[in-house]
Protein backbone atom coordinates (compact mmCIF):
# COMPACT_ATOMS: atom_id res chain seq x y z
CA UNK A 1 0.00 0.00 0.00
CA UNK A 2 1.39 3.47 -1.04
CA UNK A 3 1.71 5.99 2.07
CA UNK A 4 0.70 9.02 0.34
CA UNK A 5 2.75 12.44 1.24
CA UNK A 6 0.15 14.94 1.53
CA UNK A 7 1.23 18.68 1.05
CA UNK A 8 -1.75 20.53 2.72
CA UNK A 9 0.10 23.71 1.78
CA UNK A 10 0.28 22.87 -2.17
CA UNK A 11 -3.12 24.27 -3.87
CA UNK A 12 -3.54 23.31 -7.71
CA UNK A 13 -5.36 25.54 -10.49
CA UNK A 14 -6.20 22.99 -13.25
CA UNK A 15 -9.07 23.57 -16.00
CA UNK A 16 -9.15 23.65 -20.19
CA UNK A 17 -6.74 26.09 -21.80
CA UNK A 18 -7.69 29.12 -21.86
CA UNK A 19 -9.73 29.64 -18.99
CA UNK A 20 -7.38 32.43 -16.92
CA UNK A 21 -5.54 30.32 -15.04
CA UNK A 22 -1.86 31.10 -15.97
CA UNK A 23 -3.06 34.45 -15.74
CA UNK A 24 -4.65 34.42 -12.02
CA UNK A 25 -1.68 32.41 -11.23
CA UNK A 26 0.94 35.27 -12.21
CA UNK A 27 -1.39 37.26 -10.37
CA UNK A 28 -1.49 35.66 -7.30
CA UNK A 29 2.63 35.50 -7.50
CA UNK A 30 3.05 39.27 -7.28
CA UNK A 31 1.21 38.76 -4.22
CA UNK A 32 3.86 37.11 -2.84
CA UNK A 33 2.97 33.34 -3.61
CA UNK A 34 5.29 30.69 -4.48
CA UNK A 35 3.93 29.31 -7.99
CA UNK A 36 4.89 26.50 -10.50
CA UNK A 37 5.14 27.02 -13.93
CA UNK A 38 2.75 25.28 -16.37
CA UNK A 39 4.77 22.39 -17.43
CA UNK A 40 2.92 21.71 -20.87
CA UNK A 41 3.31 25.66 -22.17
CA UNK A 42 7.23 25.15 -21.10
CA UNK A 43 7.23 21.77 -22.75
CA UNK A 44 6.29 22.46 -26.13
CA UNK A 45 8.75 25.82 -26.23
CA UNK A 46 11.56 23.64 -25.30
CA UNK A 47 10.86 20.98 -27.89
CA UNK A 48 9.99 23.66 -30.30
CA UNK A 49 13.49 25.44 -30.02
CA UNK A 50 15.26 22.17 -30.25
CA UNK A 51 13.15 20.54 -32.93
CA UNK A 52 11.98 17.80 -30.44
CA UNK A 53 8.93 15.78 -31.22
CA UNK A 54 7.92 15.72 -27.54
CA UNK A 55 4.89 18.14 -28.56
CA UNK A 56 1.09 17.41 -28.17
CA UNK A 57 0.49 17.36 -32.65
CA UNK A 58 3.80 15.70 -33.19
CA UNK A 59 4.16 12.87 -30.23
CA UNK A 60 1.46 12.92 -27.42
CA UNK A 61 3.19 9.73 -24.77
CA UNK A 62 6.62 11.67 -25.44
CA UNK A 63 5.00 14.89 -24.76
CA UNK A 64 3.06 12.81 -21.46
CA UNK A 65 5.76 11.89 -20.52
CA UNK A 66 7.95 14.92 -20.18
CA UNK A 67 5.23 16.55 -18.30
CA UNK A 68 4.70 14.33 -15.73
CA UNK A 69 8.78 14.13 -15.96
CA UNK A 70 7.88 18.48 -14.99
CA UNK A 71 4.92 17.99 -12.47
CA UNK A 72 7.07 15.48 -10.08
CA UNK A 73 10.16 18.40 -10.43
CA UNK A 74 7.60 20.78 -9.21
CA UNK A 75 5.72 18.96 -6.59
CA UNK A 76 9.80 18.49 -5.47
CA UNK A 77 10.85 22.24 -5.81
CA UNK A 78 7.57 23.25 -3.50
CA UNK A 79 8.71 21.03 -0.84
CA UNK A 80 11.45 23.52 -0.63
CA UNK A 81 9.61 26.37 -0.46
CA UNK A 82 7.55 27.65 2.94
CA UNK A 83 4.20 28.50 2.90
CA UNK A 84 1.81 28.10 0.45
CA UNK A 85 2.77 27.25 -3.40
CA UNK A 86 -0.05 27.28 -6.37
CA UNK A 87 0.31 24.94 -8.99
CA UNK A 88 -0.17 25.73 -12.42
CA UNK A 89 -1.70 22.08 -12.99
CA UNK A 90 -0.26 19.10 -11.23
CA UNK A 91 0.04 15.32 -11.76
CA UNK A 92 -3.63 14.05 -12.16
CA UNK A 93 -3.67 16.62 -15.17
CA UNK A 94 -1.19 14.24 -16.96
CA UNK A 95 -3.21 11.53 -16.22
CA UNK A 96 -6.08 13.58 -17.32
CA UNK A 97 -4.26 14.91 -20.73
CA UNK A 98 -3.41 10.87 -21.46
CA UNK A 99 -7.26 10.28 -20.78
CA UNK A 100 -8.13 13.13 -23.21
CA UNK A 101 -6.15 11.84 -26.36
CA UNK A 102 -7.26 8.27 -25.35
CA UNK A 103 -3.39 6.98 -24.36
CA UNK A 104 -3.08 4.06 -21.59
CA UNK A 105 -1.99 5.87 -18.28
CA UNK A 106 1.40 3.66 -16.95
CA UNK A 107 0.65 2.03 -13.52
CA UNK A 108 3.50 4.56 -12.22
CA UNK A 109 2.07 7.77 -13.26
CA UNK A 110 -1.12 6.54 -11.12
CA UNK A 111 0.87 5.31 -8.32
CA UNK A 112 2.54 9.08 -8.35
CA UNK A 113 -0.62 11.16 -8.54
CA UNK A 114 -1.98 8.09 -5.56
CA UNK A 115 1.34 9.08 -3.86
CA UNK A 116 2.19 12.66 -3.98
CA UNK A 117 -0.81 14.66 -2.99
CA UNK A 118 -1.82 18.05 -3.03
CA UNK A 119 -4.66 20.20 -0.76
CA UNK A 120 -8.03 18.39 -1.14
CA UNK A 121 -9.41 21.04 -2.43
CA UNK A 122 -8.50 21.70 -6.02
CA UNK A 123 -9.53 25.12 -7.91
CA UNK A 124 -10.71 24.32 -11.22
CA UNK A 125 -11.50 27.20 -13.84
CA UNK A 126 -14.53 26.51 -16.27
CA UNK A 127 -14.64 27.19 -19.93
CA UNK A 128 -15.29 30.75 -20.66
CA UNK A 129 -16.01 31.49 -24.13
CA UNK A 130 -15.32 35.38 -23.56
CA UNK A 131 -11.78 35.18 -22.78
CA UNK A 132 -10.58 32.08 -24.43
CA UNK A 133 -8.10 32.30 -27.66
CA UNK A 134 -5.45 30.40 -29.12
CA UNK A 135 -1.83 31.10 -30.01
CA UNK A 136 1.58 29.53 -31.00
CA UNK A 137 1.48 27.09 -27.68
CA UNK A 138 -2.26 26.77 -27.52
CA UNK A 139 -3.57 25.30 -30.92
CA UNK A 140 -6.72 23.49 -28.82
CA UNK A 141 -10.63 24.73 -30.03
CA UNK A 142 -12.59 26.09 -27.27
CA UNK A 143 -14.64 22.59 -27.55
CA UNK A 144 -10.98 20.87 -27.13
CA UNK A 145 -11.11 22.93 -23.90
CA UNK A 146 -14.48 22.25 -22.81
CA UNK A 147 -13.68 18.06 -23.43
CA UNK A 148 -10.53 18.88 -21.27
CA UNK A 149 -12.04 20.37 -18.46
CA UNK A 150 -14.94 17.98 -18.68
CA UNK A 151 -11.50 15.24 -18.13
CA UNK A 152 -10.17 17.05 -15.45
CA UNK A 153 -13.60 17.21 -13.18
CA UNK A 154 -13.58 13.39 -13.64
CA UNK A 155 -9.83 12.64 -12.82
CA UNK A 156 -9.86 15.07 -9.68
CA UNK A 157 -12.85 13.66 -8.37
CA UNK A 158 -11.15 10.28 -9.08
CA UNK A 159 -8.14 11.40 -6.93
CA UNK A 160 -10.84 12.21 -4.22
CA UNK A 161 -9.87 15.90 -4.67
CA UNK A 162 -12.82 18.57 -4.17
CA UNK A 163 -13.09 20.65 -6.47
CA UNK A 164 -13.96 24.15 -6.16
CA UNK A 165 -14.71 26.00 -9.23
CA UNK A 166 -13.39 29.88 -10.00
CA UNK A 167 -15.70 32.37 -10.48
CA UNK A 168 -16.32 34.50 -13.91
CA UNK A 169 -14.74 37.46 -12.44
CA UNK A 170 -11.80 39.20 -13.01
CA UNK A 171 -8.56 39.01 -12.06
CA UNK A 172 -8.45 40.95 -9.19
CA UNK A 173 -11.64 38.86 -7.92
CA UNK A 174 -10.21 35.73 -8.86
CA UNK A 175 -7.26 36.87 -6.72
CA UNK A 176 -9.31 37.37 -3.69
CA UNK A 177 -11.43 34.16 -4.06
CA UNK A 178 -8.61 32.22 -4.49
CA UNK A 179 -6.36 34.03 -1.31
CA UNK A 180 -9.28 34.18 0.71
CA UNK A 181 -10.16 29.98 0.23
CA UNK A 182 -6.38 29.35 0.92
CA UNK A 183 -5.73 31.49 4.29
CA UNK A 184 -8.87 30.61 5.76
Amino acid sequence: MINPIIEDRFFVITGGPGSGKTTLIEALATKGLARSIEAGRAIIRDQVNIGGNGLPWADRGAFAELMFNREMQSYDWGRSIKGPVIFDRGIPDVIGYLTLVKLPVPEYMDSAARQFRYHRNVFIAPPWPEIFGQDTERKQTFEEARATYDVMVEIYATYGYSLIPLPLVSVEERVEFVTKEIFS
